[in-house]
């Protein structure tokens, strides 16, 4: 089926953090994102109404309104409670039976249903830890492939490593490493001519730097989250608690990061002779303060690293680079 303006090509980022939708139009990539977090408040007929006049994504559960999408953020800081996640350590959070159906809100509000049935759409998914099988990713790639499925779409995932890959290592024939440091975890892929040889997560990211310092200050990890994207960077010593805080912890992820990509590429037992330097690409929304780059650089250099790579460089727009390859792998089979 080829794009039309009634039916453009899609690719779809499912995050922890935020779902991303990426379009094709005329060759012009566009992004459209939401938080994937929710908040509830009690429902009356007044609110819902307000709501809707006010074009707030929502949704009615029961005796609940929930507040999902960019909003909840909003609404957790004014009610100073910590919005509910449908996703957590990259996956369907198990404690969260609103989970699903938020995600499904958030779809909708992004794609809508398919134009046409079996219209095509590529979606991410996180890898599991190097070398375990865990049926929890099993049940999170199902359950969403179905949920597309069942809103008209023909699905097909793709990890969220090798999308970046796809997204940002054209120029390479696709041959390269692909980082994606997300919400819930970093995900690893290392490619060759767009074909994943190693893929991996690493169960460290955003929200576990947010949780930990905000354990660490007594405070909100909704409101740390806040701080942290308000201006948060690598500068050494900081005064203030809650940025001194999170550079402890951006640093034990950097550390857990290299360590296992370390690790992983050290004890593969099939890794690629490869002829010449590979680059590898940083993205996601936590490998976006300044200095990370060079921080992650510093500790991989030091670490015995067994691939030669050409550069290390982070993507020009880290939060759509999962989305730009999931849209680039539709684009490949349309």
């Amino acid at each position: 089926m080829k794009p039309t303006e009634q039916s453009p090509v899609l690719g779809l980022d499912i995050g922890t953090s935020h779902i991303v939708a990426a379009r094709n139009f005329e060759q012009n990539f566009q992004y459209e994102r939401q938080l994937n977090a929710f908040v509830s408040i009690p429902y009356t007929k007044l609110a819902e109404s307000l709501m809707a006049k006010e074009h707030i994504n929502h949704a009615v559960q029961g005796k609940e309104i929930l507040v999902f999408g960019n909003e909840a953020e909003q609404f957790a800081e004014l009610f100073h409670v910590e919005a509910r996640r449908p996703m957590m350590d990259g996956i369907l959070n198990p404690g969260e039976a609103d989970g699903l159906l938020v995600i499904r809100q958030i779809i909708t509000r992004l794609l809508g249903r398919a134009k046409k049935p079996g219209q095509p759409v590529y979606f991410s998914v996180p890898a599991p830890a190097m070398g375990v099988t865990d049926d929890r990713f099993t049940f999170h790639e199902t359950t969403l492939r179905e949920c597309l499925r069942d809103m008209g779409y023909e699905p097909k995932s793709i990890s969220e490593g090798l999308a970046v890959v796809y997204g940002e290592l054209g120029d390479s024939n696709f041959t390269g490493i692909g980082v994606s440091c997300g919400g819930g975890m970093c995900n690893v892929c290392l490619a060759y001519l767009s074909v994943p040889v190693i893929s991996f997560s690493v169960p460290k990211g955003g929200d576990y730097i947010d949780s930990s310092s905000a354990s660490a200050i007594h405070d909100l990890a909704t409101s740390v989250r806040v701080e942290k994207e308000k201006g948060f960077r690598f500068n050494g010593f900081f005064e203030n608690k809650v940025y001194h805080a999170l550079s402890v912890y951006y640093d034990d992820v950097i550390q857990s990061l290299v360590k296992s990509m370390r690790d992983a590429f050290t004890n593969a037992a099939h890794l690629p002779k490869l002829k010449q330097p590979v680059p590898l690409v940083l993205s996601g929304g936590t490998a976006m303060p300044p200095g990370f780059q060079e921080r992650f650089e510093k500790t991989l250099r030091a670490s015995d690293f067994p691939i030669e790579l050409s550069e290390i460089r982070t993507a020009a727009d880290p939060l759509h680079s999962t989305a730009k390859g999931t849209l680039v792998a539709t684009l490949c089979e349309s």
